[in-house]
């Protein structure tokens, strides 16, 4: 079942049944993922020396996008949740000990994915456009998954979540292995497709077909309001 024809698969390209976009105010929640300073903003030029200067020269189509779009609209749809009084969660990346030996394999390693984001670090803060608000919740992680590596399962279970509405970065990284894991634990999943990205459009839309219609329901800013419009 689709809910609109956006980012259709191989898989569903013949699937004509089409269903609503249900979200119950009360049993759904918002889960932003790793909105920190350290992916979605840039280093001041200043700082960096000619080689990361250049790589951040780079990543700046990306950027432009965080800037233009996907913070605007996580800033438009955190505040449409806080004015309906709808739970707001948080995710980021952050490890525990001052070492970092408590994070993931794969983010020790050299490359990309090697990060080091302790407690306190300026860098690992939620964008000052997101702060999260007294009650809303903050979950830290050394995974990709917020699932797998908080108590994020069991948070919303005991809220009685059943739907969960996803943004954040990176679209074919941590927001997607938390949209399979929220799939596989039997939550209804919508993925906000301008309020994420990947480091390149190309990326973004291969991800977005990958994951629409089997693990979640890929839908837009626009829609998504006019869903919690019918529901309230």
């Amino acid at each position: 079942m689709r809910v609109n024809d956006r980012h259709v698969s191989f898989y569903y390209q013949d699937d004509k049944e089409y269903g609503e976009i249900n979200i119950e105010p009360h049993k759904t929640a918002l889960l932003i993922i790793d909105m920190q300073n350290f992916f979605a903003k840039r280093t001041p030029s200043e700082q960096l020396d000619a080689a990361a200067l250049k790589e951040q020269t780079r990543w700046e189509p990306f950027y432009q996008t965080v800037d233009d779009v996907v913070i605007p609209n996580n800033q438009r749809i955190l505040t449409h949740f806080r004015k309906m009084n709808m739970e707001v969660i948080f995710a980021r990346i952050t490890c525990l000990k001052e070492s970092g030996r408590d994070r993931s394999l794969v983010q020790k390693e050299s490359g990309f994915n090697n990060l080091y984001l302790p407690i306190g670090d300026k860098q690992g803060e939620i964008i000052d456009e997101l702060t999260p608000q007294k009650d809303e919740i903050v979950v830290m992680k050394t995974t990709d998954s917020a699932l797998t590596g908080t108590n994020l399962r069991l948070i919303l279970r005991n809220m009685e979540i059943d739907t969960v509405i996803v943004t954040g970065l990176f679209t074919d990284q941590c927001v997607s292995c938390s949209v399979r894991s929220l799939a596989d634990e039997s939550f209804r999943v919508y993925l906000v497709e301008d309020a994420c990205m990947a480091a390149t459009q190309e990326i973004q839309n291969h991800e977005l077909e990958i994951l629409n219609n089997i693990y979640c329901h890929v839908i837009n800013t626009e829609e998504l309001f006019e869903a919690l419009e019918k529901a309230n």
